[in-house]
């Protein structure tokens, strides 16, 4: 049986994870909780092969910053990240911090199950750049779309990107929308996730 630490801050999802994985009879869940700056302390007590964790949980306590701390006093232990916002520099940080993988909330149970055994194999799972070297129109935008994009790929908000150029939210809300137009993507967010995952931006830790 393979021992997992889950730390999720959302009931339904956290309800959902454990009954699914333990489920399939492969693992078993020696903890499930809510606040990610306690995982030392259930750690301890009952040692698992590998932490499941949210990245933003209870009382607003980061996973990457738990996942720092974990790897600084178990280094051996597997720590696979999750979240499901598209925050396109948590990828990032979550290397810096020394995860071993971390995947999107959007994947299925099978995918969830075969990415903790890649894990524990040794494997580092982390969303792949696309082998496809395209871009929906990305030479068709502007020099200075290119720019409002790579700063939202960066982790700035639309209010610091008006900051940063000294021009109304609202002027950077149409850049936003003529990004979304000519490119087809439905949102910012997941336009700037797919930049960077696509490699075309490489986006830098504010």
């Amino acid at each position: 049986m393979i021992k997992i630490l889950l730390v999720e801050d959302q009931i339904l999802v956290r309800d959902a994870l454990y009954r699914s994985l333990t489920d399939s009879g492969k693992f078993e869940i020696t903890h499930a909780i809510a606040d990610a700056s306690v995982a030392t302390d259930y750690i301890q007590s009952t040692m698992p092969d590998l932490v499941l964790m949210d990245i933003s949980t209870q009382n607003h306590h980061s996973g990457i910053d738990a996942t720092a701390q974990i790897k600084n006093r178990y280094p051996d232990l597997k720590v696979m990240l999750m979240t499901g916002l598209p925050e396109v520099t948590f990828i990032q940080k979550a290397h810096i911090a020394g995860a071993d993988s971390f995947v999107y909330k959007d994947i299925s149970i099978d995918e969830l199950i075969e990415a903790i055994y890649h894990t524990l194999n040794g494997e580092s799972v982390f969303p792949q750049k696309s082998t496809q070297q395209s871009f929906p129109d990305y030479f068709q935008l502007t020099d200075r779309e290119r720019e409002v994009l790579g700063l939202v790929c960066d982790g700035y908000t639309r209010q610091e990107i008006a900051n940063h150029y000294g021009v109304s939210e609202n002027t950077v809300k149409t850049h936003f929308s003529n990004l979304m137009s000519k490119t087809g993507f439905p949102s910012i967010s997941k336009l700037a996730i797919y930049a960077v995952t696509s490699g075309f931006i490489n986006p830098k830790i504010k």
